[in-house]
């Protein structure tokens, strides 16, 4: 059988399943039609969605890092987490919190943290799902979880995290946060409720309320997709508010590419030029602002 092209309005289908409906029957159904058979829906299907078997950029292994599972306190209960260092730290390192997409802490998110690591960064990469009991390994069952969460209390479960982070033996006291997707979402929030928060990265996640704008301190780099209408559809609100406020921000868009564009493990979404491009003004930023 012929290989069947993915098309804009398939990722488009798929976004609003992942986001908004979490209906997979419907979503199939509609794949069904665009892609015109059953077979060619249940093959693509597949390399919209992220796939954990992926190979990870960098070894669960790797020998230049220290990585584990811990717990650490939250606001109201424990908050599970993936912890990684450099195996030979000399002195003392800022620390960066990344903040996991609406799958909960995958092996996606931990290679994240691994990669955070090697770039001179004590990273924690904390599981959100942590007061429903952790994440599952079914994508679909966590992506449902997200909508039990209390929003007030994922909130301060993040200023905890930074908190914990400040007062850890090794880092140097300051605390940048990184998130993606939803997590990128978490990120521009605990801007608007931590001002302990050293340094914000958000990369294609939801905007706060610009009347919650005034009480960001941190400085923000904002990485957009240019073809992620959904997420897009706020800037312009942000962007004014953040302007009025005198804050401290930049915005990337990047033409032509899609929501999850630093996705790796999504083989329709990846972008490796846009996610590298993003990546190192990340890196940039971050070394900059927590130093």
């Amino acid at each position: 059988m012929p290989q069947t092209q993915i098309t804009q309005a398939m990722i488009d289908a798929y976004d609003e399943y992942t986001h908004l409906t979490l209906d997979r029957r419907a979503f199939m159904d509609k794949l069904t039609k665009l892609a015109g058979s059953s077979a060619a829906a249940a093959a693509i299907a597949p390399m919209l969605a992220a796939n954990s078997a992926r190979a990870a950029m960098v070894p669960e292994d790797d020998a230049r890092l220290s990585a584990e599972d811990i717990t650490y306190p939250g606001n109201e209960s424990e908050m599970r987490g993936y912890f990684v260092r450099p195996a030979e730290m000399q002195g003392s390192l800022p620390a960066v919190i990344v903040i996991h997409e609406n799958r909960g802490l995958n092996p996606h998110i931990r290679d994240v943290a691994r990669r955070m690591a090697l770039e001179g960064f004590v990273a924690l990469a904390p599981d959100f799902l942590s007061p429903l009991g952790g994440t599952p390994e079914d994508e679909d069952e966590a992506r449902s979880m997200f909508g039990e969460l209390d929003r007030g209390q994922t909130i301060a479960n993040g200023v905890a995290t930074i908190a914990y982070l400040k007062g850890l033996e090794g880092t140097n006291g300051k605390v940048g946060a990184i998130g993606f997707c939803w997590g990128g979402g978490m990120v521009n929030s605990l801007a608007v409720n931590a001002p302990e928060l050293d340094a914000a990265v958000a990369y294609y996640g939801a905007q706060p309320d610009p009347e919650e704008v005034e009480q960001i301190e941190a400085p923000l780099l904002l990485h957009y997709a240019g073809l992620d209408e959904r997420i897009n559809a706020g800037i312009h609100a942000f962007r004014e508010a953040l302007e009025a406020a005198g804050k401290e921000y930049t915005i990337h868009m990047y033409e032509g590419v899609n929501h999850a564009f630093n996705n790796d493990t999504s083989e329709a979404r990846y972008n490796k030029e846009a996610a590298d491009l993003a990546w190192r003004r990340t890196v940039d930023f971050l070394k900059e602002k927590l130093a």
